[in-house]
């Protein structure tokens, strides 16, 4: 279970656990097929539909452009 990384613990993460739906991370580069192995191997159970998302990339920081006027 190295793909796997921790569960989640929202507010939303919570109200669904009460329908059998969990939310965990899960390392950047596992595939949507990976991710379904190896919950479907850990738990024992049947997955029938997942939903997934990438956070986007972390942009970077512009420095502040400086205007110097003569008078």
């Amino acid at each position: 279970m190295n793909g796997i990384k921790n569960v989640v613990y929202t507010n939303k993460g919570i109200r669904l656990l009460v329908k059998n739906q969990y939310t965990s991370n899960v390392e950047s580069g596992s595939t949507r097929t990976e991710i379904k192995h190896w919950v479907e191997l850990f738990f024992g159970v049947k997955v029938i539909t997942m939903n997934s998302h990438r956070l986007p990339v972390k942009g970077r920081r512009m420095q502040p452009i400086m205007l110097f006027c003569k008078s």
